[in-house]
C-alpha cells in the first residue's frame, strides 16, 4: 500500500484525473460509443504516459525546492531515489511513444509536443519554469490548445476516418485555454518560499499572491459568463441548456470561494487550487455529457 501510495502522488494525481477526464470527454464529443472501447484505452494510456513523463521530471529537476514546498512528494521525502523516478519516467515515455506511433499521426503528434514542452519546461538548460510567462505558456500550450484540438482530430479520424473541428470543440479548447492560464499562475501561489529561495521568477513573486489571485478569478469569472452568454444567443453544443446552468451554478460557487479565500493563507490556497481543478473536470464532464446524450 505504500508503495502504491508513493506513485500516486508522484504521477500527481490531480493532473492524471485532468487526463482521463480530458481525453473521455474529447472521445464522447467525437461520437466515441463504448463499442470504440480499444480507441479510448490507446489515447488514455499513451496520454498518461506523457504525462507522468512530465510530471515526473519536474520532480526530479525540483528535489530542493520540493523539499520546501512539497515534503510529502516521494523524491523530496526519500521515499524514492532518482534512479527509481528515472526509471518510472523511461517506462512512461516509452509505453506511451509506442502506442502513439501505433495509434496514429495526431495522437503521436499531441505526445510528441508535450513531450517536448514538458521537457523543456523542467530540464536545463532552458528550464523555461524560471520564466513565468513562458512556464504558463508550456501549460497552456498542452492542456489548452494540443490535447483539446489534436486529440479530438485523432478520435474524428479514427471513428469517422474524417479529421475535422466542430464548433463546441473550440468553444470547449477556448474555455480550457483560460482554465490552463489560472492553474498555471494559481500552482505558483502556495510555492512562493521555495521558488523565492531558488530564483524561480513567478508571477506571484513579481506582482504578489492578492493581484494573482485577483486577475485569475475576475478572467475565470468573465469566461464562466462569456459561455452562458454565447449558448443562450448562439448555442453550439446540443444540449445547451445543460451547459447554461452547469456554468451557472459554477459562476455562483466560483464568486462565494473567491470572497472567502485569503491567498495568504497556506491551507486555503492550496485547497483553492483544487478546487479550480474540480472546474476544470467540471467542464469537461458538463461537454462530454452534451456529446453523450446526442
Amino acid at each position: 500500500m505504500r508503495k502504491i501510495s508513493h506513485f500516486i502522488h508522484f504521477s500527481r494525481p490531480h493532473t492524471v484525473l485532468g487526463t482521463v477526464i480530458s481525453i473521455t470527454s474529447l472521445f464522447l464529443l467525437a461520437g466515441g460509443t463504448y463499442s470504440d472501447y480499444i480507441i479510448w484505452i490507446v489515447a488514455i494510456v499513451a496520454c498518461l504516459g506523457t504525462n507522468i513523463y512530465i510530471v515526473g521530471l519536474n520532480q526530479l529537476t525540483d528535489i530542493s525546492i520540493d523539499k520546501v514546498n512539497k515534503p510529502y512528494l516521494p523524491l523530496a521525502s526519500g521515499a524514492y531515489t532518482q534512479s527509481t523516478a528515472l526509471w518510472i519516467i523511461s517506462a512512461s515515455i516509452l509505453i506511451s511513444l509506442g502506442l502513439g506511433i501505433f495509434g496514429g499521426v495526431f495522437l503521436l503528434a499531441t505526445l510528441l509536443i508535450s513531450i517536448v514542452l514538458g521537457t523543456i519546461y523542467s530540464l536545463p538548460p532552458v528550464r523555461l519554469k524560471r520564466f513565468h510567462f513562458w512556464a504558463a505558456f508550456c501549460i497552456i500550450a498542452i492542456r489548452g490548445l494540443v490535447v483539446n484540438l489534436l486529440i479530438f482530430l485523432h478520435f474524428t479520424d479514427k471513428l469517422q476516418q474524417h479529421p475535422h473541428l466542430t464548433p463546441v470543440i473550440l468553444l470547449l479548447t477556448g474555455v480550457i485555454f483560460v482554465y490552463s492560464i489560472v492553474i498555471a499562475w494559481f500552482k505558483d501561489i502556495p510555492d512562493m518560499s521555495g521558488d523565492k529561495e531558488y530564483e524561480i521568477k513567478t508571477l506571484s513573486l513579481i506582482v504578489g499572491p492578492h493581484q494573482v489571485f485577483r486577475w485569475g478569478n475576475a478572467i475565470l469569472l468573465s469566461m464562466l459568463v462569456l459561455v452562458i452568454g454565447i449558448e443562450w444567443y448562439f448555442p453550439v453544443s446540443d444540449f445547451a441548456s445543460l451547459v447554461i446552468i452547469g456554468h451557472l451554478i459554477m459562476a455562483l460557487v466560483l464568486l462565494k470561494m473567491w470572497v472567502t479565500t485569503s491567498p495568504t493563507d497556506a491551507i486555503a490556497i492550496k485547497r483553492y487550487y483544487l478546487f479550480i481543478w474540480l472546474l476544470f473536470y467540471l467542464e469537461y464532464i458538463l461537454f462530454g455529457l452534451s456529446g453523450a446524450l446526442t
